[in-house]
Order: C-alpha cells, then sequence, then structure tokens
C-alpha cells in the first residue's frame, strides 16, 4: 500500500524541498496552502504554491482563512512577534487544519519546510513543540529539512519515512538549501522574505490600532489599511486619505454605508473617507487633512463632503491642517 502525507506547501524554497524529499521515498503527497488577508506571497504575479505543485504534479488545495485569523491577531494565545504577527497562534490553526485534512483522506503524516532556528518566533525548538503539540499532531509532524536534529516521529518509527535520507539543516543561512536546489535542478524559486504583511512595521502600527479601537473589525476594515494615509481622529473614528488616483479608486469601492467622503473639488485632490461616529470636530478636522494634501494654494479650502460620492453636497471652508498637527494624528 502506498503511503500519503499531507505538504503544507508556500512555494518558497524550503517547502519546495521538503515536498521533493518525501517524493523522492515514494510517498504519495497532497499540498495545502492558506490564504489569510495579510499574505504578501503572491509579489511575482502567480500564485508560488500552484507553480510548485504543477512542476511536481501533485495535488493542491488551497484554503482561505479570515474570520478564524482575525480571531487569532485580536487575541493570540502566545503573543506577537517584533510586529502584530500571531506566528504561534498562526501556525497552530493552520496546522490542526492540515491534521483535520490528514484524517480526511487517510494520510499517514502532515510535514513542512519548517527549518530548525530559521525564524526567531515559530521555529525555536520550544515553539516547534508547542505548535505540534497544540495543533494534535504529536508524533506525526514531520520536518524533513531538519528531521535528524529533532525527536523521532512515528512515521519514521514506523519505517513509512528512511530517517536516514532526511536533513539536518538549522539557522538562518539558506546556503545548504540553494545547493540542494541548485542539485535538483529547482532554480525558479521565490528570494527569501516574509511573507505576512503583519511583520511589516508600518502596517503593523495600523493593524494595532485597529485591534485597539475596533475589535469586531472585519475584512473591509482590514483591507482599507492596505492603502492611504491613516490619522486617528478620535477614539471612534479614523481618516483615510488616498495618495493618487489608484488609492482614491480603491478607498471608493471600500467605503460602507456611513462613511463619509471627503474632496477638493475643481483641484487635484485626494479622496478622503472617515469611518466612525463622527462629530463636528472630526469632520473638520477630516476636511482641514482633506484640503492638506489637495494641489489647493490658499489659506482656506473649500472641501465638499457627504455620504454620496456622486453628490457630495455639504462645504466647508477651511484652513489645511498643518504638519505638526499631522503628525500627532498619523498612525
Amino acid at each position: 500500500m502506498k503511503h500519503k502525507a499531507i505538504a503544507l506547501l508556500s512555494g518558497g524554497l524550503d517547502s519546495t524541498l521538503a515536498v521533493r524529499l518525501v517524493l523522492d521515498q515514494g510517498i504519495e503527497v497532497e499540498a495545502l496552502n492558506f490564504v489569510t488577508p495579510f499574505c504578501t506571497c503572491n509579489c511575482r504575479g502567480r500564485c508560488e504554491a500552484a507553480h510548485v505543485a504543477e512542476g511536481f504534479n501533485i495535488p493542491l488545495k488551497i484554503i482561505g482563512l479570515t474570520e478564524e485569523f482575525f480571531q487569532v491577531v485580536r487575541k493570540p494565545k502566545y503573543g506577537y512577534g517584533s510586529g502584530m504577527n500571531p506566528c504561534l497562534d498562526c501556525r497552530v490553526l493552520m496546522f490542526s487544519k492540515a491534521k483535520q485534512r490528514m484524517e480526511e483522506v487517510g494520510a499517514d503524516f502532515v510535514f513542512t519546510g519548517e527549518v530548525l532556528g530559521e525564524r526567531p518566533m515559530s521555529q525555536r525548538r520550544d515553539a516547534m513543540r508547542i505548535i505540534e503539540r497544540e495543533s494534535g499532531l504529536e508524533g506525526r509532524l514531520l520536518r524533513p529539512l531538519s528531521a535528524k536534529l529533532l525527536p523521532l516521529t512515528i512515521p519514521e518509527r514506523e519505517g513509512i519515512v528512511d530517517r536516514e535520507r532526511l536533513l539536518a539543516i538549522s539557522g538562518r543561512s539558506r546556503k545548504l538549501q540553494m545547493a540542494l536546489a541548485e542539485q535538483y535542478g529547482l532554480n525558479d524559486y521565490p528570494c527569501p522574505a516574509g511573507g505576512c504583511r503583519l511583520t511589516d512595521p508600518g502596517f503593523a502600527r495600523r493593524i494595532r490600532d485597529l485591534v485597539r479601537h475596533k475589535e469586531d473589525f472585519i475584512l473591509n476594515d482590514v483591507n482599507l489599511l492596505k492603502v492611504g494615509r491613516h490619522f486617528r481622529l478620535s477614539p471612534t473614528t479614523k481618516a483615510v486619505v488616498g495618495r493618487d488616483e489608484g488609492e482614491n479608486n480603491c478607498i471608493l469601492v471600500l467605503a460602507r454605508p456611513g462613511d463619509i467622503l471627503f474632496e477638493v473639488k475643481g483641484y487635484g485632490s485626494p479622496v478622503t473617507l472617515l469611518r466612525g461616529k463622527a462629530g463636528e470636530e472630526d469632520i473638520r478636522l477630516a476636511a482641514a487633512i482633506t484640503a492638506r494634501y489637495s494641489d489647493a494654494q490658499s489659506p482656506e479650502v473649500l472641501v465638499h463632503y457627504g455620504v454620496d460620492y456622486a453628490a457630495l453636497g455639504e462645504l466647508m471652508s477651511v484652513s489645511p491642517l498643518v504638519e505638526a498637527e499631522l503628525k500627532k494624528l498619523r498612525i
């Protein structure tokens, strides 16, 4: 009987090599690729996991995680990394899903491209044990690239996997992986980089502000974080200001009922979106910010605003907000 394994495949070099190592042992592989609203994994304009799966001729199942992942971001059991990245909790969630798939299809084990010591939060030895235990995969989680440095797993003990054909890579250098890729003729892999916006300091500030002021945030709120300049006007309101025509259009697409939109007519102008329980002072501030980033060059600027962009029926004359005040509000 042919044995089967479930791969967690990002499409990066490490997970690609892990798949190759397991396939070389005659084991059938099905790959899972998890996608969250914070992924930045298609920087080359393609799904890297799909590209790798096609090259190896293995089935790939892409699984979207949204609300479940938002719960992890709001209150991670094991905390955040250097940004707002709940790496341990994220991996526990994904590995738990992989365990479910393993049981559904009768696979023998789950494996990943993790390398001991490569990532400071999730690939420490103690963190790896936590992930394995919390996901319910104790003994059934294989890390082929570092297997010889880790405890024996059930598939190794049962002879499904030959431990001697696995590796003992550790640390942050990828020289060994790159040499192995060259040996295998695997040349078309993405450069090593974080694939999650939550590790980016600027984006982390925005999501931290969102969690602090609106714990029940939804996908629309997260997508809005990806565009424009952001300003916290009060505990209940924030303004998002477009930086170019493309971002202005994105903001209009993301506008929801109740949002107030601002623009300086007759000049080059950002579209500003004001979201939350806005009072008169919030509206004035948003108008002054809009005036500041418009091309209007005068001490007083007439700003149009309203809830319907097609008919911004309200007018307010404001002085453009000065940089010192902007700095206090900028997220």
